[in-house]
């Protein structure tokens, strides 16, 4: 048995009993390195910066930081530093797979009822507007902790592009445009300067700059999360939310700090499923899906069939989503079961040929499209990178401190304000994913790997709660021989969620043969208006050595395939000072203590 296959099996057996605490090692007969690379994102200058990083020597993981900063700066709808997100990374040289959690925390004078009225009823848009909805970001630290820990560059070097974009200005889309108009009364007086300078939307073509979130950027760039976290941007972070009504302290910012989790891992016929870990629900939910799926012949069915047993996946898979999951550093958690072969069996023995309403699996709850981004990066060496990044709803909370040009997330909004109340995704949640002190709120976020013999896949989209099934529909197409990109991000979606109980689809997703077969089975389906996600992919056939991307034609991005001439970037050493508050890992990856020496602000 090759070292390679050898190793599979090991993932395969952690899979069955669920997830391995351990990295897998590099397979002995490892693939050969690469010619060519690839990034793949939401903004052709983010895809611009992270391959000019490529070009200039630098790993999958620089382009990572530098795509990242550019889309904080050029898709201020979807991400930015006032936001989080979670970072997938694959080393090449030892086979590591692991997942940079720099998601946001809640406040810690948050609590759970902060969003309930003396009644206890929850007060509109109270988590969704303003100050008070935005959770401690964690973009910056996890840019500062990736390009320190993985990077081969300086920080300074994969911050560049999005320092000039910020400076120099960038031209206005027809999406962005959209999103202002739809969103422009949630700015407060700040966030209106930047983006509705003439006190409209932009015209077409428009520059917009943003001196101060250059200033921004370049503290970070200086000083590593220190530039944000401490000193004079934490201070005017802490001053502008209070005074708006918000509850930061400068105990809250101090205190952030990244987390590198295991990868959750499945299988699905021959492919490899590396996939995000909580407090992201996305690895979870998808390999119970794809564990649940394996259990027909897909390829073989009829269309209304073939729907049918997907929508019972989704259907199970995301009622666990809204009963069990959460932060796993509050919550404990069985992920163990959840993704284990034989839960799904027996999930699947409630699954008849017809609709099982959401009502009569009995739940406890009682007791993503324009908003979010994803990349996907790989390079010459094998390194992949897939992220996916947000401030929750387009512009998170319009909220933007003063001097800071940083526009803060709502992602507080992603907590159960209330058990069983939807959010603004029409999620529900149980007691799991409660508010509380310092407390990472559930995502649906799904970077992920898929992997085979012959083919890697690395892939993700934005979407909100529609995230994770549009992941497995396309991790499907791979699993049963789709190897274009293209094809992948383009096909139509369909979605289902638990609740509310009905069918979402894309137009064109189901025709209408599909459709009635669908309703006689019981299924409520209601066509979406207008189609959703922005799905960007790296497919790298390891036989041929052909690297393909694609970017969602329902979006504004640019996927670029590059041949490089492979150089080795000298790295400067490390002033560990100057990082002081990453978290440091012990050989086998377990977190240890925190530093102890304290934040010095910037002078």
């Amino acid at each position: 048995m090759s070292g390679k296959r050898a190793a599979w099996r090991l993932a395969r057996a952690c899979v069955a009993g669920g997830i391995c605490a351990v990295s897998m090692a590099a397979p002995a007969d490892s693939p050969p390195k690469l010619s060519n690379a690839a990034v793949a994102s939401a903004h052709p200058l983010a895809t611009r910066a992270g391959v000019d990083i490529l070009r200039r020597g630098g790993n999958a993981f620089d382009a990572a930081v530098a795509v990242s900063a550019a889309l904080a700066v050029v898709e201020p709808m979807g991400s930015g530093l006032g936001g989080g997100g979670f970072f997938l990374l694959h080393r090449a040289r030892d086979g590591l797979d692991t997942m940079v959690d720099g998601r946001e925390r809640a406040p810690l004078a948050a609590r759970a009822d902060m969003y309930r009225d003396a009644d206890g009823r929850v007060i509109p848009r109270a988590s969704l507007d303003g100050p008070l909805a935005a959770a401690i970001p964690g973009e910056p630290a996890a840019l500062a902790y990736i390009a320190a820990r993985y990077g081969k560059l300086p920080l300074a070097d994969s911050l560049a592009a999005a320092i000039q974009h910020a400076r120099s200005g960038f031209a206005v889309t027809a999406r962005l445009q959209q999103l202002l108009k739809q969103r422009q009364k949630v700015f407060n007086p700040h966030a209106r300067a930047v983006y509705l300078a003439g006190g409209d939307p932009p015209a077409l073509g428009a520059m917009i700059r943003q001196p101060q979130l250059a200033e921004t950027l370049e503290a970070l760039s200086d000083h590593g999360r220190d530039g944000f976290y401490a000193g004079p941007v934490a201070e005017r972070l802490i001053s502008g939310v209070v005074a708006g009504g918000g509850i930061w302290a400068r105990e809250d910012l101090a205190r952030y700090r990244v987390v590198e989790r295991t990868p959750v891992r499945g299988t699905y016929l021959d492919v490899q499923v590396i996939s995000a870990a909580p407090p992201s629900s996305g690895g979870v939910v998808l390999v119970e899906m794809l564990n649940m799926l394996e259990n027909w012949t897909l390829p073989r069915m009829e269309a209304p069939a073939r729907v049918h047993y997907l929508v019972e996946a989704m259907r199970r898979a995301y009622r666990d989503r809204a009963l069990y999951l959460g932060d796993p550093d509050f919550v404990p958690i069985g992920v163990q079961q959840l993704v284990s072969k034989s839960y799904a069996r027996k999930q699947v023995a409630s699954i008849t040929d017809m609709a099982t309403p959401s009502g009569d699996l009995g739940d406890d709850l009682a007791g993503g499209g324009a908003d979010t981004t994803h990349f996907s990066v790989l390079d010459s060496q094998g390194n992949r990178v897939a992220a996916t990044l947000s401030i929750n709803s387009a512009f998170g909370s319009g909220f933007m401190p003063a001097a800071t040009g940083v526009l803060l997330n709502n992602e507080m909004d992603d907590f159960s304000s209330k058990p069983g109340v939807a959010n603004v995704y029409g999620l529900v949640g149980g007691t799991a994913n409660a508010i509380a002190p310092g407390k990472r709120p559930l995502s649906s976020m799904t970077p992920t790997f898929l992997e085979t013999d012959d083919s890697v896949a690395a892939l993700g989209t934005p979407g909100g709660s529609r995230i994770i099934t549009m992941v497995l529909l396309a991790a499907l197409d791979f699993a049963h021989g789709e190897r274009d990109p293209a094809a992948m991000v383009e096909r139509p979606r369909f979605h289902h969620q638990y609740l509310p109980d009905q069918i979402f689809f894309e137009p064109g997703a189901l025709a209408p043969a599909t459709l009635a077969g669908l309703r006689e089975r019981g299924h409520i389906a209601e066509p979406h208006k207008e189609r959703y996600g922005n799905m960007q992919m790296i497919v790298w056939d390891k036989q041929s050595g052909v690297v393909r991307a694609a970017s969602d034609p329902r979006g504004e991005g640019a996927a670029q395939v590059v041949a490089l001439e492979t150089r080795e970037a000298r790295r400067p050493p490390v002033d560990t000072a100057r990082l002081s508050g990453l978290p440091h890992r012990s050989p086998d990856r377990t977190p240890l203590q925190a530093p102890t020496q304290s934040l010095q602000p910037i002078r």
